[in-house]
């Protein structure tokens, strides 16, 4: 057999253009022809003369197959994807409301703001809430119910 840049010279031709036919890409022709002679020149069996063509292709055929079955697995990403995001303007009104209350909390009475926190944001009882701020239980209540009316008037 001639040496291996002659069996190069001879096939790459018909190999590229097999290997377009089976993946009807020229760029990943050019890919699947230099892997087919890279496997060629590192395989261990002696290449006859007379099936050197169809050794190649067969090689070819291979690549192609092994790249369609790697690639058919890969599912394509839609353009839109559904964003479960808020948008833009949802988002800003909520940086509008969260301010609202914010300025709306900052204005109540400390004992006020004391309790309707206490109350909301970490759960507690009434009764904790009224020993915690040393006020009567019915003032407790009525201090988270006024807060509340006043913070919903601001949202």
């Amino acid at each position: 057999m001639t040496d291996f840049h002659d069996l190069y010279v001879r096939y790459a031709g018909d190999v590229h253009r097999f290997a377009t036919y089976l993946s009807g890409d020229s760029s990943l022709a050019d890919d699947i022809t230099s892997e087919t002679f890279l496997r060629a020149w590192t395989s261990s069996s002696r290449i006859r003369q007379d099936t050197v063509k169809a050794y190649l292709f067969t090689i070819a055929r291979h690549l192609a197959s092994a790249e369609f079955r790697r690639t058919s697995k890969i599912d394509e990403l839609p353009d839109t994807w559904p964003s479960h995001a808020p948008s833009p303007a949802e988002t800003a009104e909520q940086q509008a409301s969260l301010q609202r209350v914010l300025t709306g909390l900052r204005a109540l009475p400390p004992d006020d703001r004391a309790a309707l926190l206490l109350r909301v944001r970490d759960g507690l009882p009434y009764d904790e809430i009224a020993a915690a701020l040393n006020l009567s239980l019915s003032n407790v209540k009525v201090k988270v119910h006024r807060a509340r009316l006043k913070l919903e008037t601001l949202a």
